[in-house]
């Protein structure tokens, strides 16, 4: 039995589930969003998270440990320099799984993990960067409006006042 036993094995021995796991989770680093089974991304949020915790603390220690974890010293430098400075005010969940569901050849359940502040469609820093276009029309002033046979009329005179 499996009494307090909380980690999923994923249907493999310990060497094999942590090679797993640390290869996801430097795919993960270097793409920002992977697409695997939901059983592989509950555990390898499981294991990222605390990863990403430690690298907010850029010290040797923590770099040594990471780099111990993920044996990847590209998926170490770019989870310091890129990831950290962008998490660093979030107390946790810093990643996210959504459900996509049924894989078409065995049916198991697929889903998308994603680190939280790289996906831009949930993020405030697109939506300033739209704000900022303005709409350019090639009208003239409105203080005057042309009449149909061409001739200008005076938004204050009588004419228009009667139309």
């Amino acid at each position: 039995m499996r009494h307090g036993n909380k980690n999923n094995a994923l249907g493999r021995k310990k060497a094999h589930r942590d090679a797993l796991l640390s290869n996801m989770a430097v795919s993960l680093i270097e793409h920002k969003r992977i697409e695997t089974t939901l059983a592989k991304a509950k555990a390898l949020r499981r294991y990222v998270e605390p990863l990403i915790t430690k690298s907010k603390d850029d010290s040797t220690s923590s770099r040594r440990v990471i780099f111990s974890e993920l044996q990847n010293k590209v998926a170490t430098a770019t989870l310091f320099r890129d990831v950290a400075p962008k998490v660093a005010s979030r107390p946790g969940g810093y990643v996210r799984i959504i459900k996509l569901g049924n894989r078409l050849g065995d049916a198991a359940e697929m889903a998308m993990i994603e680190l939280v502040d790289f996906n831009t469609t949930y993020t405030k820093e697109k939506a300033a960067t739209t704000a900022k276009k303005t709409r350019r029309t090639r009208r003239t002033g409105a203080s005057k409006t042309a009449t149909p046979k061409g001739e200008v009329k005076e938004e204050g005179s009588e004419e228009a006042k009667g139309e």
